[in-house]
């Protein structure tokens, strides 16, 4: 989820109350899809009130999940002491994350690298801490690549990261990853409307390897 302060935020806790709801629209299938190839140790950034946790698979031996709201926080200690492999909940953004380089399988971002305050940083975080032949595993909401929805996102941006927590809805992600040195394995682009009455916003989930 977006990556709001380390102050107790209205986002964070709109956040808890609108998720389930979005989950519900197929986000959850997403958050399935988007952890299956996980393994070993791993780390989650912007965990959000923990809907990840449940779907990870047994080959996790653990995951460290960093959430910095504390509303959000709290949600997903309680969901860690239900999840089927070990999971520690603790404040952290992905811009400094909290493991020694080359020590992590696995960095998984569900809807966060919108809102992170530098991408750039924090995809650096993430190839420092990832091993080599480690993986990325992303599930994010992009810039559309259609013309005039682009446009308005661009011109809603300002205002949406005020309102948001920080999402910025016209990032490129998947050239932000390749920028990082991260080779994107496999990519799925789809429309998903998160919300009833909402447009069918650009989505990607994929993979994206260390060499």
């Amino acid at each position: 989820m977006p990556e709001t302060s380390r102050r107790d935020s209205s986002f964070g806790r709109s956040y808890a109350r609108v998720g389930p709801r979005m989950d519900a629209r197929g986000a959850m299938e997403h958050r399935r899809r988007l952890v299956e190839p996980a393994h070993g140790v791993v780390v989650e950034i912007g965990a959000g009130y923990g809907a990840t946790f449940a779907f990870y698979p047994a080959a996790v031996t653990s995951v460290l999940a960093l959430e910095p709201d504390p509303t959000l926080r709290g949600l997903a200690g309680a969901a860690a002491a239900k999840a089927p492999v070990p999971v520690t909940v603790q404040d952290g953004v992905a811009e400094a994350l909290p493991a020694a380089d080359a020590s992590v399988d696995v960095v998984v971002s569900s809807l966060v690298l919108c809102s992170v305050a530098d991408q750039s940083a924090a995809l650096a975080e993430m190839v420092r801490v990832l091993r080599p032949g480690g993986s990325l595993l992303f599930y994010e909401h992009v810039r559309s690549a259609h013309r005039v929805l682009a446009a308005a996102e661009d011109l809603l941006t300002p205002l949406w990261t005020r309102l948001a927590g920080g999402c910025h809805p016209n990032r490129d992600t998947t050239a932000m990853i390749v920028q990082a040195g991260l080779t994107v394995q496999r990519i799925d682009r789809f429309g998903f409307s998160v919300l009833p009455g909402n447009p069918r916003l650009a989505h990607i989930l994929g993979a994206a390897g260390k060499s």
